[in-house]
């Protein structure tokens, strides 16, 4: 069966750095989307940052994250990563890996989910 596992959160001061990373497991990894998304204490899932599948040649970022976050893919090992640079303490949150039909950042198109790792920025 599909497997996702996200590893790589932790508590970090603003400004620092993080990266995320994800492994899919019992599919053809290269052939799906993936995405990573985000869920605060009391706010609602809010998609942060999606790739295409094959050679991840598309990619969609949350405006929030702009220009502070990259999200990257490598099917050799499948995995999916996110660095996510000049951290804010509003990112502070539980953040998911997915794999979804097509990159976006609705919830809607993602069919497998990881358990996810909490991301702590401290001000």
């Amino acid at each position: 069966q599909v497997q996702v596992m996200e590893s790589g959160g932790g508590l970090v001061q603003a400004g620092g750095s993080l990266r995320l990373s994800c492994t899919a497991s019992g599919l053809t990894f290269d052939d799906y989307a993936m995405g990573w998304f985000r869920q605060a204490p009391g706010k609602e899932r809010e998609g942060v940052s999606c790739i295409s599948g094959w050679n991840g040649g598309f990619t969609r970022y949350a405006d929030s994250v702009k220009g502070r976050f990259t999200i990257s893919r490598d099917n050799a090992k499948n995995k999916l990563y996110l660095q996510m640079n000049s951290l804010k303490p509003e990112d502070t949150a539980t953040y998911y890996c997915a794999v979804g039909t097509r990159p976006t950042l609705d919830t809607l198109a993602y069919n497998y989910w990881g358990q996810g790792t909490q991301v702590t920025v401290s001000s």
